[in-house]
């Protein structure tokens, strides 16, 4: 048995978890291992593993995608997987990763000058205001956009 191919999720046919569902506490590792399930196995379709968002996570955390990768490949479950991100790295307390995530949840990256012009030519085909437009309210639209067909 594969524990990650039985798992993984088709992300050709349906997109991954929203980036806020917390898993162990922490927003996008729900949606991060998705990707790299679906990536292991083939499935990721127009999605990117080890990409800028995972690694707002890996950062905060001190790990590598790589690191990370090899937990998925053993088979890991979710819950083992949340164990591994808490148990390694940067230690970081509930309240930390609490707060983190808040602060993550909130972000708009219309008001980052290096990210303003292309966060605009995103949001615009799905019809969002990009100066009030968080990172995961635009990832959520842009899934259900494309999964809409």
């Amino acid at each position: 048995m594969n524990l990650t191919k039985d798992i993984a999720k088709d992300l050709t046919k349906e997109a991954p978890r929203s980036p806020r569902i917390r898993l162990g506490g922490y927003v996008i590792l729900a949606r991060t291992t998705d990707k790299c399930r679906a990536f292991l196995t083939g499935n990721i379709g127009e999605y990117h593993f080890d990409c800028p968002l995972d690694n707002i996570l890996f950062g905060f955390k001190g790990v590598t995608g790589d690191d990370f990768k090899a937990q998925v490949q053993s088979g890991a479950t979710d819950e083992e997987l949340a164990a591994w991100v808490t148990a390694h790295g940067t230690a970081k307390t509930a309240e930390e990763i609490k707060a983190w995530g808040d602060q993550i949840e909130g972000l708009l990256p219309y008001n980052d000058p290096e990210k303003s012009e292309w966060f605009a030519e995103q949001t615009k085909p799905l019809g969002l205001d990009p100066a009030k437009t968080t990172l995961f309210t635009w990832l959520e639209a842009d899934d259900k956009a494309s999964y809409a067909k």
